[in-house]
């Protein structure tokens, strides 16, 4: 039986159940929203004329669950006309609109009966071959489903997402004891390439796989809190990004999630595992239940194990709480110096986490029991939650954001030294794990000619790592000698079938002129021996924009000639991009901004990742896109337009004011919808939502359109002149006057509006794109000469933020 997931069906319209509704339609697919009938009528439903056959009364917890993840922030669809896709509906009148759905989503609260006695609704109406899922987080599968009929057993599954769903990449399958195989496979594959997640196959046991470490992660830590007598502050300063854990560390993180939903979870957790050796570890400490009393639950109420304040001055603060008198008292910058010495090597996370690892002083007192404790746990539930440490590892990094998991941060430190550590003070060292040892299998993974082992406990060897050939690593390219050509900037790595990769390394990935240099000499290599090339990276971030430091030392020293030929060199090498006769393909991710929204703009396509935050913000440091990002998007608002339109009349304002108005307001599409919605990347460009296949899908397209590729044929850009800088110019003054924006912001937006009118010309001209590029290189290099822009770039430098001036 073949499966097709195209439509689904998500029972629950609160928080969990409205985001995964929404982000099924960030992936495309149609939904239906249902909830419960609201319990009676309010007054103010009565006022309204509204009965309890009024279907707006009926629907209400549905409509509550679409708007309120409408405004939720951050955001959960890629773009609110998405909520379109999604019908809503209750689970007395509207089950029949599960008969043509594929996937049946259970996320309603967690109660056993409540689960069981919606199912048996669901039952009657599904097709023979829709897929049917619990959300839930606790409750067994087997008990969920122990009332089914056979058919639907055999389609039932446990799919576990992590909050929030569009941002948390972890997705937990945990199949039934009579689930069919290839139901199994086709979800991993589906959730993988069409929602964007990392799965972990789970057993069907209390808290998974996540959560039973990650939960174990957590009260580890706080135990050991109390235990050494430390403060809040000084845990989180430890066990943070120097051990490879997200900023927000333990408590940060706490109060991100809610104490509520934490305190919930190891509670639950406590009385769930009666066999777990470290089953008291869950027990929440009595100062958390005190905060549960007084409703110290974090972000949600505006204080928990932090809170946010004003001192006397009305300056803002950030207080710590002392979980020892349960008061407030302002929050110190703790310092250690293995701590400190570890963040040095920041950019080799195993080395970072060794040295906070190997460290004297009381930091990493705390690090090595705290480590050895994650350590032994972790080995300790193989096989019982699931069979391989590799989806231990998985789960904590995808859907706790540790950037190792428990057996890679093993290997970091050393089995044969951590658990000589584990010796000296006195813990029990998992057998396995010493049988590993003697038998000469000295790490958890190991890297040999073919791929990546890792050791499996149960044939006692290593065992080779499956390999998806979706996702293209970059980094295991290049230790197979695949790189063509390289700088100090970027790489010309070779991805097979005639297709090579151009893959950034500047930090932050900021354009300089390494990274110029590459992109020409990649053309030039690309046109003589390849069929085409893809632009992307695996770097957080696709590139930051151009590097500010360097324009603005040229332009503290008067080397305007060096300057304006580095400008000019980037308008170029993305034209060279932009007419190839070979396609080029941009991949961007993360954030593309200035400089990297331009680079991204000039493919003759562009397969960006869901997540992709770009723009041309170049007005916060005080100039203008200068390396075609005027003139690609003045293309684009205009490519559209029929043949004699112009030349009829057609007004160009509307137009040009959304293009205008992108460039002086800074605009940032928060996600690639976004971005086709601004104009930064095309509508009939595709999206990836998965960022680990972004290279593979950008490198079909290549070789989808190479066969028959005919490169663009030169742009004519009809522009507006005069009349286009006489509408900005009353706009700007408005605001000037409505102090929106400064003396300063208005010169640059006339800078702007110069450009886009195409100069000195009447309305209806056809430009060419290098007069634009003109313009906008004499711009850019007349703001650089101003002291305000310089001011901007230094405050850009020093604080990471825009300064108004």
């Amino acid at each position: 039986m073949s499966y097709n997931i195209k439509k689904a069906a998500v029972l629950g319209a609160g928080v969990m159940g409205a985001s995964i509704a929404a982000h099924l339609t960030n992936a495309g697919i149609e939904c239906v929203l249902l909830d419960i009938i609201p319990f009676e009528l309010t007054e103010a439903d009565k006022a309204k004329g509204l009965t309890e056959k009024s279907p707006e009364w009926r629907n209400r917890f549905a409509a509550n669950g679409l708007d309120t993840v409408l405004k939720v922030k951050p955001a959960a669809f890629y773009t609110k006309k998405s909520a379109s896709m999604i019908k809503i509906g209750n689970f007395e009148d509207n089950m029949k609109m599960l008969a043509d759905a594929d996937w049946v989503i259970e996320a309603v609260i967690e109660n056993l009966k409540i689960k069981q006695d919606l199912f048996a609704k669901v039952e009657k109406v599904v097709k023979a071959d829709c897929i049917v899922s619990t959300n839930t987080s606790g409750i067994p599968i087997k008990d969920i489903s122990a009332n089914f009929g056979s058919r639907m057993k055999k389609n039932f599954l446990g799919t576990h997402f992590f909050n929030p769903p569009r941002y948390m990449r972890l997705l937990e399958i945990i199949p039934g004891e009579e689930t069919r195989k290839e139901i199994v496979e086709y979800m991993e594959e589906f959730c993988e390439r069409v929602l964007g997640k990392g799965v972990v196959i789970c057993k069907d046991v209390p808290n998974f796989v996540g959560n039973r470490i990650g939960v174990f992660d957590i009260a580890n830590a706080i135990r050991l809190m109390v235990e050494k007598d430390m403060k809040i502050d000084e845990i989180d300063a430890i066990i943070g990004r120097a051990l490879g854990r997200p900023g927000s560390a333990i408590f940060g993180t706490l109060d991100l999630v809610g104490l509520d939903t934490g305190h919930h979870v190891m509670k639950n957790l406590y009385e769930a595992v009666p066999n777990d050796e470290m089953r008291e570890m869950f027990l929440p400490s009595d100062f958390m239940s005190r905060m549960m009393e007084k409703k110290w639950l974090g972000n949600k109420t505006k204080q928990g194990f932090y809170k946010r304040s004003q001192d006397d001055k009305g300056k803002k603060a950030k207080l710590v709480l002392d979980y020892r008198t349960m008061e407030y008292a302002p929050v110190t910058k703790p310092k250690f110096d293995s701590i400190s010495l570890a963040k040095k090597v920041e950019d080799d996370v195993p080395k970072m986490i060794k040295t906070a690892f190997d460290g004297k002083d009381a930091a990493a007192q705390l690090v090595r029991e705290y480590l050895c404790n994650n350590f032994i746990y972790a080995a300790n539930r193989i096989p019982e939650i699931c069979d391989s440490i590799v989806a231990i590892d998985n789960a904590m990094k995808w859907g706790y954001n540790h950037q190792l998991g428990p057996f890679e941060t093993w290997d970091a430190v050393g089995v044969k030294e951590a658990v000589a550590v584990m010796k000296s003070l006195g813990k029990q060292v998992p057998g396995k794990v010493e049988e590993m040892l003697s038998s000469g299998f000295h790490s958890f993974y190991a890297k040999k000619e073919d791929g990546l082992y890792y050791y499996d406990f149960t044939t006692k060897n290593y065992v080779k790592l499956k390999e998806n050939p979706k996702i293209i690593l970059l980094p295991s390219l290049k230790e197979r000698k695949r790189i063509i050509k390289q700088n100090p900037g970027a790489s010309l790595v070779d991805i097979g079938d005639g297709v090579v990769c151009l893959e950034f390394h500047t930090k932050m990935n900021s354009v300089d002129q390494h990274i110029i240099q590459m992109i020409f000499e990649s053309c030039d290599i690309v046109e003589k021996d390849f069929t085409g090339m893809v632009v992307g990276n695996h770097a957080v971030n696709f590139s930051v924009g151009a590097n500010v430091f360097m324009v603005l030392i040229a332009a503290q020293k008067g080397e305007w000639d060096i300057l304006e030929k580095l400008v000019g060199d980037f308008q170029n090498a993305n034209m060279r991009m932009k007419y190839l006769s070979r396609p080029v393909v941009t991949a961007p991710a993360g954030m593309a901004l200035g400089g990297g929204c331009e680079i991204a703009m000039h493919g003759v396509k562009c397969q960006p990742c869901g997540e992709t935050y770009i723009g041309l913000v170049e007005v916060g440091v005080g100039v203008i896109p200068a390396g075609g990002g005027c003139k690609e998007l003045m293309v684009r608002v205009t490519e559209g337009i029929p043949d004699g339109t112009i030349e009829a009349g057609l007004n160009l304002q509307h137009f040009y004011s959304k293009a205008f108005e992108n460039i002086a307001m800074a605009k940032v599409a928060t996600s690639a919808v976004e971005a086709m919605e601004l104009g930064y990347v095309r509508k009939t460009d595709n999206v990836s939502l998965n960022r680990d296949q972004q290279i593979w899908d950008a490198k079909q397209v290549v070789l989808g359109i190479s066969r028959f590729y005919r490169k663009p044929d030169p742009v004519m850009i009809p522009v507006m002149g005069e009349n286009f800088r006489g509408m900005c110019d009353s706009v700007v003054y408005n605001m000037r006057h409505g102090n929106f924006v400064t003396d300063y912001d208005m010169q640059i937006a006339k800078k702007l509006a110069y450009v886009l009118s195409g100069g000195d010309c009447p309305e209806g001209t056809l430009v060419s794109e290098q007069e634009i590029l003109d313009l906008e290189r004499e711009a850019f290099l007349s703001l650089c000469g101003e002291a305000k822009t310089q001011d901007r770039i230094m405050h850009m430098l020093n604080t990471g933020k825009p300064l108004r001036n």
